[in-house]
């Protein structure tokens, strides 16, 4: 098992990014919300993972904290959620946004994001609430309201900053349309990449 990984930040596309590790370089994918606290390229970064082994591929998932990293597990063991869907759910709202969610019993705002419908968003509130109980209970500190510590600095702007935006949005599970209409109400001068991809993912909710 792959726990965590230290190196240096090489590529970053989202949701991908690649992390060379004493010059192996580790492909990963990454939640929106963990891709928006990571340094500029050839900075160092360090990311918990978890490792996904499957017939036709071998996956790793990188998360800034152990708490999103554990509710991405959590996310996975609920029926009908593969790791997929819980990457787009922690890209569409932070773990703090979702346990709210889920003690609100808001199905409403759930099912707005990709390949959550109605049922999935009822199965999720339910089989979710006892699963963050325990993980609150276990939690110390400000970690215990899932927020993350932001060091998350704007990149320089470029400009394919819309495509990018709406490549990130294409592979989280949104439709050509939906993703390009939130990247082009959302757009503003000067904005980055990753900006525009929280702003996007933000109006849609």
């Amino acid at each position: 098992m792959i726990g965590r990984l230290s190196g240096i930040l090489v590529e970053k596309q989202a949701p991908e990014i690649v992390l060379d590790v004493n010059g192996v370089g580790y492909e990963l994918q990454v939640p929106m919300t963990s891709f928006y606290e990571l340094p500029e390229l050839n900075q160092h970064a360090s990311l918990f993972t978890h490792f996904v082994v499957r017939e036709d591929a071998q996956l790793l998932y990188g998360f800034i904290t152990k708490q999103e990293r554990a509710l991405f597990r959590l996310l996975i063991k609920t029926n009908g959620v593969g790791p997929k869907l819980a990457l787009t759910i922690l890209s569409g709202m932070t773990a703090s946004e979702f346990v709210s969610c889920v003690e609100r019993d808001d199905i409403v705002t759930l099912v707005k994001l990709p390949g959550v419908g109605k049922k999935t968003a009822e199965r999720l509130v339910i089989e979710m609430r006892d699963k963050l109980k325990s993980l609150l209970e276990a939690s110390v500190g400000s970690e215990r309201e899932f927020v993350l510590q932001s060091n998350y600095k704007p990149a320089a702007v470029v400009d394919s900053a819309e495509e990018d935006a709406i490549s990130a949005l294409l592979s989280l599970g949104y439709k050509p349309t939906q993703a390009s209409k939130a990247v082009s109400a959302a757009f503003a001068e000067g904005m980055s990449s990753e900006t525009l991809i929280k702003a996007a993912l933000k109006s849609m909710l």
